[in-house]
């Protein structure tokens, strides 16, 4: 409940506040919410489950997000920053999925 509860707060504080984000970090900023909206979504799957440990959420709410980052400036570095974002996307999105499968299995029993 507290990431979830966490993740709406920040939300609606961004549509309210409306950071400027600075243009250095903009091609690393989907990157990062998609990172993070795995752990979420991971973490939301691990309470179902029963076996939700808030140390474990944040390891690797912010071990996903820097991966992924990182990952994402090294392809800019190498002059492949759109395919490895690319990449990053389909594989944390392919995670985020099977997160939510297991969530409709569990709530739904379908």
């Amino acid at each position: 409940m507290i990431p979830a509860l966490g993740l709406l707060v920040g939300v609606l504080l961004g549509v309210v506040l409306q950071p400027a984000v600075p243009l250095w970090l903009q091609p690393y900023l989907p990157i990062a919410i998609v990172a993070a909206l795995d752990a979420v979504f991971g973490a939301f799957r691990a309470m179902l489950e029963q076996v939700f440990d808030d140390r474990v959420f944040v390891v690797s709410f912010l071990s996903n997000v820097i991966v992924a980052a990182l990952i994402v400036f090294l392809g800019d570095q190498l002059g492949v920053g759109a395919q490895l974002s690319t990449g990053v996307v389909v594989v944390l999105s392919a995670r985020i999925f099977s997160n939510l499968a297991a969530i409709r299995r569990r709530l739904f029993k379908a």
